[in-house]
């Protein structure tokens, strides 16, 4: 039994820009100098998206939080 619940939706959604607001757009430029990039856009059910982010090497993980921060220490579950 298949219990994914984003099929067809893709991990980076067209038009991210419409996903982050200024302070994580700014963030994300900043990061993106570092090599990070968008992983995937979670959209939690009557909540905000979480913008996950990845490093160049595929090593680290982060959360790009509302106010443009990168956030290595988070508490949500993910799959790898």
């Amino acid at each position: 039994m298949n219990d994914e619940k984003r099929i067809g939706d893709k991990p980076i959604p067209d038009h991210t820009d419409s996903y982050l607001n200024a302070a994580q757009q700014s963030g994300l430029h900043k990061i993106e100098s570092f090599g990070w990039d968008i992983k995937y856009i979670r959209h939690p059910l009557f909540q905000e998206p979480v913008v996950f982010v990845s490093s160049a090497d595929g090593k680290s993980i982060g959360i790009l939080e509302d106010d443009g921060r990168l956030n290595l220490e988070f508490d949500i579950e993910t799959r790898e």
